[in-house]
């Protein structure tokens, strides 16, 4: 019998192999177009939109996004396997915010199991707590979920929506038994001091069977790609973390009893 899941169609606008960062082992990574969030330091602003856009890039045009059948997609990831099996790796979705096309993220995960791989998300959690139990959980290995910020306002000033919808998933999802590591992005101005972090890791502890977080230092390396959009990137006075401040942040976390590491 045909499998359905492999009909299903989605949006997504790159492919990427070879990554060590999102989950274990050697990771394929599937990034889907359209984000609820507007994060000022998002480094695939390209992700945003769910529309088909063109940005310049190198001088030239660009299309960012396509349409394709959980097929097509997997016949590319599936080049790897022999990879995925050496390594305990797989596929991980990200975008943008995979949770916005749940029927495709979940038709993606149910083909990635049937051939044997490891599933793994990157998410903010942004959904129906209702759609992530019932579209994503039955068919994922590891949820990584991005914690910003403890305080709303904030979250809301600086990604466009507020928190209490991501916090209140964390804990329904941790409550799940799934397993979940958390991560951080490490923003200045934003959240990059120990009590900020603090915060976010004392959540974090609360969350039934979660023992990691990582911190994310900023970077710049999207900056160019709002240029190509025409797009005004607001952070660039913004200097990224150095390592000492990196590591005074981790070691603050570590008071949680958290295993806390620097980079995904």
């Amino acid at each position: 019998m045909e499998k359905e899941f492999l009909k299903q169609t989605g949006r997504i606008f790159d492919i990427q192999k070879y990554s060590i960062h999102d989950g274990p082992g050697i990771r394929t990574i599937v990034f889907l177009k359209g984000c609820a969030l507007r994060c000022k330091w998002c480094c695939n602003p390209e992700s945003q939109s769910f529309q088909i856009q063109t940005m310049m890039q190198d001088g030239r045009e660009k299309v960012i996004g396509r349409d394709a059948t959980v097929e097509e997609v997997m016949e590319e990831v599936r080049k790897d396997t022999y990879h995925f099996k050496r390594s305990g790796g797989g596929l991980t979705l990200s975008g943008g915010e995979s949770l916005l096309q749940p029927e495709f993220a979940s038709a993606l995960f149910q083909a990635a199991q049937y051939y044997g791989m490891n599933t793994a998300l990157e998410s903010t959690g942004f959904a129906k707590f209702e759609i992530i139990k019932e579209k994503i959980l039955p068919f994922l290995d590891l949820f990584l979920m991005d914690i910003k910020h403890l305080d709303s306002a904030k979250h809301k000033l600086f990604t466009g929506q507020p928190n209490e919808l991501i916090l209140d998933n964390a804990r329904k999802i941790a409550a799940e038994g799934q397993k979940l590591i958390i991560r951080v992005p490490v923003i200045p101005t934003f959240n990059d001091t120990p009590e900020e972090i603090l915060q976010i890791a004392q959540f974090a502890r609360t969350l039934p069977g979660v023992e990691q977080l990582h911190l994310l230092p900023y970077h710049r390396l999207g900056q160019d790609k709002y240029e190509g959009l025409e797009r005004d990137y607001t952070l660039r006075h913004l200097v990224p973390p150095d390592n000492e401040h990196m590591e005074m942040l981790a070691q603050v976390a570590r008071t949680c009893g958290l295993y806390v590491q620097i980079g995904g």
